[in-house]
């Protein structure tokens, strides 16, 4: 069971790691933001400022470079790249408090298996709906939305999940905070279909520098996109999710309204140069159908498009 007065870490202080932790901070929860060093040193000196509203406001929280400075925290919020994940989680694993959890706050629905793999408290899977981005180092901007949907740890996944207790105070902790959090009896069925969102939007707002608003208005990718959630339900059927296609398109169709004016992540990791989480979503999709016998083709060649960008950016 969580303490009254948890302390919180931030592993991987982007903008999703950014966001959570600046209204955690805001709202009076200890806590300390672990990224990259310019990052840490604009919190260090300025506090963390989040673009809210249309207004800005600063939070103030430690900071660090070094990832041992898990080492006190009740929570750990792992938020890196989905490509990073077996790694970071390497290195954090001897630095956790035998009494702490871990909340695998990413994309894609295999993170918080491979982090339970390598630690040995409880992990929680959670689903992240927000719309974000680093405007500035040390400052996150707010597009829109901004709620979670947490659970249990897949049986399968093998690891520790959170008893139901702990994920209700998990839910109590993050509405203090205002943010909306719901415990979801099938999480796994909330990963695919955040997945399957993801799969209809990331590449080709990557791959067309557009929001998703315009990548909706257009029938021809709306036609696209339905092929692409058809796919990922048939890929997610055969591997024991079943998931409501009418529904699966409605959330589509929710996202270009909710977040009109939201480059995707892909979106923003190719604007700068950096590799995306290309192969945890469409490529997740189409390895995971070759595996289970299916056929993806759509996500496969956005899969594909996308990493051809990525292979022609300079050299570090």
């Amino acid at each position: 069971m969580l303490s009254s007065s948890p302390s919180i870490a931030v592993v991987g202080a982007g903008a999703v790691g950014c966001f959570h932790g600046a209204l955690l901070a805001r709202a009076g929860h200890r806590g300390t933001l672990i990224g990259r060093p310019s990052h840490v040193e604009a919190v260090t000196r300025d506090g963390l400022r989040l673009e809210m509203g249309g207004a800005t406001h600063t939070a103030h929280a430690a900071a660090s470079a070094d990832i041992a400075a898990a080492a006190a925290a009740d929570i750990v919020l792992f938020c890196v790249k989905s490509p990073d994940t077996d790694a970071v989680a390497r290195q954090l694993a001897p630095h956790l408090s035998p009494g702490a959890l871990v909340m695998s706050l990413q994309n894609g629905v295999d993170n918080a298996a491979t982090i339970a793999r390598h630690v040995r408290v409880p992990v929680v899977p959670a689903v992240v709906y927000v719309a974000t981005a680093m405007s500035a180092p040390g400052t996150v901007r707010h597009f829109g939305r901004g709620e979670l949907v947490i659970g249990a740890l897949d049986a399968r996944a093998g690891g520790l999940p959170a008893p139901r207790a702990t994920l209700d105070a998990l839910a109590a902790l993050f509405s203090t905070a205002g943010v909306p959090t719901t415990v979801s009896d099938d999480v796994q069925a909330a990963l695919w279909s955040k997945l399957l969102v993801n799969c209809a939007y990331n590449a080709l707002s990557a791959l067309g520098r557009a929001p998703y608003a315009r990548i909706f208005a257009l029938a021809p990718l709306r036609d696209l996109q339905q092929t692409i959630v058809d796919e990922v339900l048939a890929v997610a059927r055969a591997d024991g999710v079943t998931l409501q296609r009418e529904a699966s398109l409605a959330a589509v169709q929710r996202i270009a309204e909710t977040m009109a004016d939201q480059h995707s992540s892909t979106a923003q990791d190719m604007m700068r140069g950096k590799p995306s989480e290309i192969d945890h979503l469409n490529g997740f999709v189409a390895r995971r159908g070759a595996e289970l016998g299916g056929a993806t083709p759509v996500n496969q060649t956005l899969h594909a498009l996308v990493k051809l960008v990525e292979a022609g950016y300079p050299t570090p």
